[in-house]
């Protein structure tokens, strides 16, 4: 092909030589003789490249601005094509360090009469270090101008052998029903006397105890399958006025804060009962929006899998019933310049989980379930308030939870018994939070433009934020009915914190100590004082988070 272009040149210039010639006369001759002479010698240049051409099956000497030509295809800020329609790629990186004050017993304490010997050691669970929390590749497709993918990854969701915060006891996120209780199933034994309530074949499980449940995981660092794809789904928009839908593996509409995007919270991490709503689900769902997206719904449908603080992504369903999620949002103020942006909102989701056919599960299982046929249901309700005029910079923000359903047999192992057939739990939360982001307020201009570097580059950038989050999360055997039934006690967290807004949410540095209650309990039970294995643990915490986002 060089060899080609090189022809048709040389062909060119002689083409343009003879056309000179026969135009020119008289004292032009001169000036035309001197140009056939720089022609030829362009054609002598010519016929070496050609020369080269031949001898060398690569040329030799580079092309011209191929450097350039190179950079402007593949070089920075360079477009990404694609076979079909536009892929938008974007990401999310946190990288966390924690320190948390070491406490050796945990909430159930040790060395009690109704604790086995070395139960609740905290000692997995109070370790300072860093963690890469989240690693998320996002890709978006935009295959017709109706039709769009897209898919999230987290590599760093796998990992399963770093505390929960804010606090590290109880029940938070998925995973073991009790973080502090670890146990090695032991011999079978007969039972006691325990009534009519349970089928004939009871029997009661003995154990002994490995200390915490995340021993195993911190020793080998293991990890959980199946957590690397969060979302998939296939969104359809623009088709049907004010509606849109999805398809796939996505966040069922619960809340808000449960489902707010991972690069916008402000605290480094969720409130406790919100995080029980960031649980990816098989389904698909509608959402219809009016009046500038001041009020919406959604109505969706889901596979449900699982039991109490299972995950339900990417696993096959475990009955034919299907769960409900439904929910809405009103925005009765939104950027109004003098009184704010106010919006609140309401979602609950209902379902049936397991599947036993009526049988005992534990020793008549069907096809191995080994699962209660049982209702759950999951409520959210919040409101969320920006001011404006002089109180601009200013937020409040304030949300209650509830979540009600059973654990399967022997899944949950409290202190004393494994449950064989538990009875089903509810539990609530509720947190309220407010922040004051000097960027947006009304010094926001003046710290901008100050002479001060203390004012420009230290105040300006910076959001100050304080929480107050509780949740019932912390699971004891009944002392009354210690087969079935659990008591639940909660835990209190007060969260102070600092946000440094390098570039907005793109790149941020967010700390944030904590200060958790668990709670000390004395039960009544006839007539009697019984002090209950229950304690408060010192287990506050700090946290600093380094985000970018893309």
């Amino acid at each position: 092909m060089k060899r080609f272009l090189l022809v048709l040149v040389a062909a060119g210039l002689l083409a343009s030589s003879g056309v000179r010639a026969e135009t020119t006369v008289g004292s032009e001759q001169i000036e035309l003789q001197q140009e056939n002479a720089r022609i030829k010698r362009e054609l002598d240049q010519i016929r070496r490249g050609l020369s080269r051409l031949e001898t060398n099956s690569v040329a030799t000497s580079p092309i011209a601005n191929a450097d350039v030509m190179v950079e402007n295809k593949y070089g920075p800020n360079a477009g990404v094509t694609t076979k079909e329609g536009k892929l938008t790629i974007g990401g999310l990186v946190q990288v966390w360090f924690y320190t948390i004050r070491n406490d050796n017993s945990g909430w159930a304490k040790q060395n009690t009469p109704n604790i086995p010997p070395g139960f609740g050691s905290n000692e997995a669970v109070d370790n300072d270090g860093f963690r890469v929390r989240r690693a998320q590749l996002r890709f978006t497709m935009d295959i017709h101008e109706n039709v769009s993918a897209h898919v999230v990854l987290d590599p760093a969701a796998e990992a399963d052998s770093f505390p929960a915060f804010p606090t590290n006891q109880g029940s938070l996120g998925f995973g073991p029903a009790l973080a502090n209780i670890g146990v090695e199933a032991g011999e079978l034994l007969e039972p006691p006397d325990i009534g009519d309530e349970l089928q004939a074949g009871h029997r009661q499980i003995a154990f002994f105890s490995e200390g915490n449940s995340r021993n195993e995981e911190v020793r080998n660092g293991t990890g959980t399958p199946n957590r690397i794809l969060e979302e998939a789904y296939i969104h359809y928009h623009g088709v049907i006025p004010h509606h849109d839908f999805r398809v796939g593996q996505f966040l069922p509409h619960l809340g808000e804060e449960g489902i707010r995007d991972d690069g916008h919270l402000d605290f480094v991490e969720r409130s406790m009962m919100t995080q029980l709503a960031r649980n990816y689900d098989l389904g698909l769902d509608v959402h219809g929006s009016w009046w500038d997206d001041r009020f919406q719904y959604w109505l969706g449908v889901f596979n449900g899998a699982g039991t109490a603080f299972q995950e339900r992504a990417n696993r096959g369903d475990d009955n034919d019933d299907k769960d409900f999620v439904g929910g809405l949002l009103v925005r009765p103020l939104w950027k109004d310049e003098k009184w704010g942006s106010l919006e609140l909102g309401y979602s609950i989701r209902w379902g049936h989980g397991g599947e036993s056919a009526g049988h005992f599960p534990t020793f008549a299982p069907v096809d191995g379930l080994n699962r209660n046929r049982t209702n759950h249901t999951q409520m959210y309700a919040y409101g969320n308030y920006r001011a404006g005029g002089p109180m601009r910079g200013f937020w409040l923000h304030g949300e209650w939870g509830m979540y009600r359903d059973r654990f399967a047999p022997s899944e949950a192992a409290l202190p004393v018994f494994f449950l064989e057939n538990p009875s089903e739990f509810r539990i609530e939360g509720w947190n309220v939070a407010f922040g004051y982001k000097l960027a947006d307020s009304i010094f926001g201009d003046r710290l901008r433009d100050s002479s001060s570097t203390l004012q420009k580059h230290l105040l300006h950038p910076m959001e100050f934020t304080f929480r107050y989050d509780v949740m019932e999360n912390l699971f004891h055997n009944d002392l009354i009915d210690e087969i079935r039934n659990q008591d639940i006690f909660k835990t209190q967290v007060y969260t102070a914190g600092i946000n440094y807004y390098i570039k907005g949410h793109n790149a941020k540095i967010q700390l944030n100590y904590n200060w958790v209650l668990e709670e000390d309990n004395v039960d009544q039970t006839d007539g009697a004082s019984e002090v209950r294995d229950v304690r408060e643990v010192r287990n506050d915490n700090f946290v600093v988070n380094f985000q970018v986002a893309w």
